[in-house]
């Protein structure tokens, strides 16, 4: 077209920059308008949500389209806030300089003790995951809580809650990851929840040190869960030294009458067991348990199909419906065919099986036996029997009636150890299966309660209605 390179290539050139700039600064604001959110929140951590779907936790940044748009905030034991907001856009350059919107939002606690405790038994249900690897990260839950709610600690009777729960949570500090959530969140508590002074850290490990010369099996605690030259260290030091004598000394004598009472049930016969108050490794000093009826024997399969006649839903037949309520999982009543293995007694039972034919069994009772109710035994009603020779265990694991403590011989409100409770139940006694001497009577461990096993049963006890802890 006679017309020479440099004006034509300078055309298509200038053409070529005209179409990157366009795509640069115009089109995106124009095909994709809105702003970027900045959203704080005190405390942070709160999930938001624009128009119901998930967009991050606070603080966070993250672009949101043009248009009316509802904004939520969440934290589990924090009123949810909701904000409408009008986002507005910029059309040119928005790629590079987009629109920036910032909203804080204070969020407030209604019922802050009850929200800790829910970040206390979220702490609880990860201590039984083991130590966290690179691949499986475990949150810090109890300290998170600590800061989250630690300004409501400024309150004394809150204050004076929040500490028992973090007590109480340190019967399961049973990994070094768990142990450092629970001095993180000691500290945070200490502190209201801010970030700690020297004077408050201070203050914070003589509580610590007080906490230990109160709980002198506390040694045995850490010295499970440190390593390397911390342990050594430890285990060298007299206070493990005593700690050890205190918890292999022995229990005093209990007297064990010989009468009881008999259940027509099944034949069930209870033995009665005088109280007494328990030493060793699994108690905190001081333990006492009042007198109570022990069964001698495992409950039999006559006393289990009595039972079923009354209360079909708990048979095999209905393991679906158990499985999809909770209460029971794949397994439950399976008749496992092993050579050697017991079959008089009833095994494979969930704890809340066990728990629904004591309840049945209760209206068994004998005019007297009014007060009473029949139920499973606690870990200490069931270890002062078998130190007075009350039952004969080995036969089946036997599950038992409070919620599952690692380091239960730390010492805690007992207002704080129902509210906190735990992800597991206790068995006692070993099994058939276990080898010869693997097993004694203080011997510890727990399942789920809705796991039915083929190696674990129960022995329900008679007690008074209360008596527990």
């Amino acid at each position: 077209m006679n017309i020479r390179p440099g004006v034509y290539l300078a055309c298509i050139y200038g053409a070529v920059i005209v179409v990157i700039l366009f795509f640069i600064l115009l089109r995106p604001g124009i095909s994709n308008p809105g702003s970027v959110l900045t959203i704080n929140s005190d405390p942070w951590g709160a999930a938001v949500l624009v128009d119901g779907i998930y967009a991050g936790v606070t603080p966070a940044g993250f672009f949101v389209p043009r248009g009316q748009r509802v904004i939520e905030l969440r934290l589990p034991g924090f009123v949810p806030q909701t904000i409408e907001k009008n986002v507005g856009g910029r059309v040119f350059a928005s790629l590079i300089f987009p629109r920036r919107v910032e909203i804080r939002v204070a969020l407030e606690a209604p019922q802050p003790a009850l929200a800790f405790i829910d970040e206390a038994a979220e702490f609880v249900g990860w201590t039984f995951a083991g130590e966290p690897t690179a691949a499986r990260q475990i949150p810090l839950s109890l300290s998170e809580g600590a800061y989250r709610l630690g300004p409501a600690a400024s309150d004394p009777a809150v204050r004076e809650y929040m500490e028992d729960i973090v007590a109480a949570a340190a019967r399961f500090a049973v990994t070094r990851s768990s142990l450092r959530d629970l001095i993180r969140a000691k500290t945070l508590l200490d502190n209201s929840g801010l970030s700690p002074s020297p004077l408050t850290l201070l203050a914070s490990a003589q509580d610590m040190i007080a906490f230990l010369g109160a709980n002198p099996a506390a040694a045995l605690a850490l010295g499970e869960v440190l390593t390397g030259d911390a342990q050594s260290a430890l285990l060298a030091s007299s206070w493990y030294e005593r700690a050890q004598e205190a918890a292999t000394a022995g229990m005093p004598g209990a007297e064990l009458w010989v009468g009881g009472v008999s259940l027509q049930a099944g034949g069930l016969n209870f033995r009665q067991v005088n109280g007494g108050y328990l030493t060793g490794r699994n108690f905190p000093s001081g333990t006492t348990v009042n007198t109570f009826y022990i069964s001698e024997t495992l409950v039999t399969l006559v006393a289990w199909e009595l039972f079923l006649a009354q209360h079909p839903q708990w048979g095999r037949e209905y393991t679906a419906a158990l499985v999809e309520e909770g209460l029971a999982r794949e397994g439950h009543l399976v008749n496992v065919i092993i050579p050697g293995a017991p079959t008089q007694w009833v095994s494979a039972v969930s704890w809340y099986a066990a728990q629904a034919f004591c309840q049945w069994l209760t209206g068994f009772l004998p005019p007297q036996f009014a007060a009473w109710e029949v139920r499973l035994p606690t870990e200490a009603e069931w270890e002062h029997a078998a130190r007075v020779g009350a039952l004969n265990s080995g036969i089946f694991w036997e599950w038992g009636k409070d919620p599952f403590a690692p380091f239960s011989f730390i010492s805690a409100p007992a207002s704080a150890l129902v509210a906190l409770g735990s992800p597991e139940r206790p068995v006692r006694g070993g099994s058939w299966v276990n080898a010869p001497g693997s097993v004694d009577i203080q011997t510890r461990g727990s399942l789920p309660p809705s796991f039915s096993s083929p190696f674990v049963s129960f022995r329900p006890i008679i007690a008074l209605r209360g008596n527990q802890p």
